[in-house]
């Protein structure tokens, strides 16, 4: 503690006030009045270490007007129920280390400045909700043992949880978070309610013990985070990070006009990601799901390699990356080649360049493309095309190059019809020559 604790006892942590040396909590009748007339609105209120009354509490805030300056209350300790309607602190706000040993509400006060609660302990309910503070809060390391309530509340430079523990029920439904908030190694040990919160969250390596319903207007990551229960996540117009997510019971993630990243996730339960508008998936590499549809996205540019169980894919509604057209001409067998558009996975164009990952190989390609199971029959047709063809450029077997050329696998009727009307003009101009050279050689 860097400051002169309580003359009554060693055990007393509060700060001392001069001249007697001595807590307010620990005054007397008449030195504690004495000491709260020197109070005014905007002044400073200093309790560190302070055991503090529901009566205390609310004769130093009547001694300010209910309007204080800077509030330092780093490791006091509130007995009572803290509620603070109306009251409006003019400055920096620190309860760093605070017990809060019944309701601590903070409904209806105003912040005008930061807010720090890091480490504070809370028994009971914790509410913040509609409350407004213009600049930061910070929870770091906190304790919520109960309901813990900031829906509707509005944080002007954003909001701090990290590796904070909510035991009970958590809602920020509507909060506002300004800057962004970040509950990075936070815990929640029941059900978490962040609805229809605007700005950007981050929940890198928190552990949902139970439902987790996200959703936010910027940018949302919960990136090697672990839930319990179900995962629900919707997001409007921003980019959700779920890389290496694991997840034990039901995943739904709903887009709309944006993008989503869910590369190394192992999602246990069934899971559904769908979109509306532009909405795009950027990666399902090294995906464990065995039960997973996906509606309505963009895959052109979604990496497949490394995904666990393909054939529990449903797609429908999705778009995939598209094959160029034309005719090449090489030194390998075959020298000819000719290509039609086709839907294809954004792994194929990648593959064979300089910068091609090692991990995508026409064998894992030729599996993804079999096991993917597309609704509309077009884009199932072009899968299976891409399966043969990746089996043939592993070289498997001889026989497949000899299919592709003549009649594409059985898959490009025209490709045959093209071949024999190649061969019926040839043969017909063998004739035409034969009659043609027999004609001249008889004699007149």
């Amino acid at each position: 503690m860097d400051w002169v604790t309580c003359a009554h006892s060693a055990a007393c942590t509060g700060i001392a006030s001069l001249p007697s040396g001595l807590c307010l909590a620990h005054l007397s009748p008449d030195q504690l009045s004495e000491t709260l007339a020197q109070l005014s609105p905007g002044r400073l209120i200093d309790l560190r270490g302070t055991t503090v009354t529901s009566d205390l509490l609310s004769r130093v805030l009547e001694a300010t007007g209910a309007r204080p300056g800077r509030a330092r209350l780093d490791r006091a300790r509130f007995t009572g129920d803290v509620r603070l309607p109306g009251v409006t602190f003019a400055g920096d706000v620190s309860l760093d280390g605070a017990r809060f040993d019944r309701l601590a509400s903070f409904f209806g006060a105003r912040f005008e400045g930061n807010v720090s609660l890091a480490g504070a302990r809370f028994a009971r309910e914790l509410s913040f909700h509609g409350v407004t503070v213009r600049g930061h809060v910070s929870l770091d390391r906190a304790v919520m043992a109960r309901d813990a309530l900031f829906s509707q509340a509005v944080f002007g430079h954003g909001l701090s949880c990290e590796r904070a523990r909510f035991d009970g029920y958590a809602t920020f439904d509507g909060a506002h978070l300004g800057d962004g908030a970040a509950f990075r190694g936070a815990r929640f040990g029941r059900t978490l309610s962040f609805r229809k919160v605007s700005g950007h969250a981050g929940f890198e390596a928190a552990h949902f013990a139970a439902d987790a319903y996200l959703s936010a207007t910027g940018r949302l990551s919960a990136a090697r985070a672990r839930a319990d229960g179900l995962l629900d996540v919707a997001v409007a117009r921003c980019g959700v990070d779920l890389r290496g997510t694991e997840v034990a019971g039901a995943t739904t993630l709903r887009l709309t006009d944006s993008h989503a990243d869910l590369e190394g996730a192992v999602l246990r339960g069934p899971a559904t990601v769908s979109g509306r508008g532009m909405s795009t998936l950027t990666s399902l590499r090294q995906v464990e799901a065995a039960d997973l549809a996906l509606r309505g996205l963009d895959l052109s540019a979604c990496r497949f390699a490394g995904l666990a169980h393909p054939s529990g894919v449903r797609v429908k509604d999705c778009r995939f990356a598209i094959t160029p057209r034309g005719v090449r001409v090489s030194l390998r067998w075959p020298m000819l080649r000719w290509f039609s558009r086709r839907s294809a996975l954004a792994d194929e164009h990648g593959m064979g360049g300089t910068a091609a990952d090692p991990a995508v190989t026409p064998d894992r390609l030729a599996a993804l493309y079999a096991g993917l199971r597309p609704s509309d029959r077009a884009t199932s047709a072009d899968f299976a095309f891409a399966a043969m063809e990746m089996r043939r450029r592993a070289g498997h077997r001889w026989w497949l190059s000899v299919s592709w050329l003549l009649w594409g696998y059985g898959m490009r009727l025209g490709r045959a019809a093209a071949w024999f009307a190649l061969l019926t003009a040839l043969a017909a101009a063998a004739a035409l020559w034969t009659s043609t050279g027999h004609g001249t050689a008889m004699p007149r």
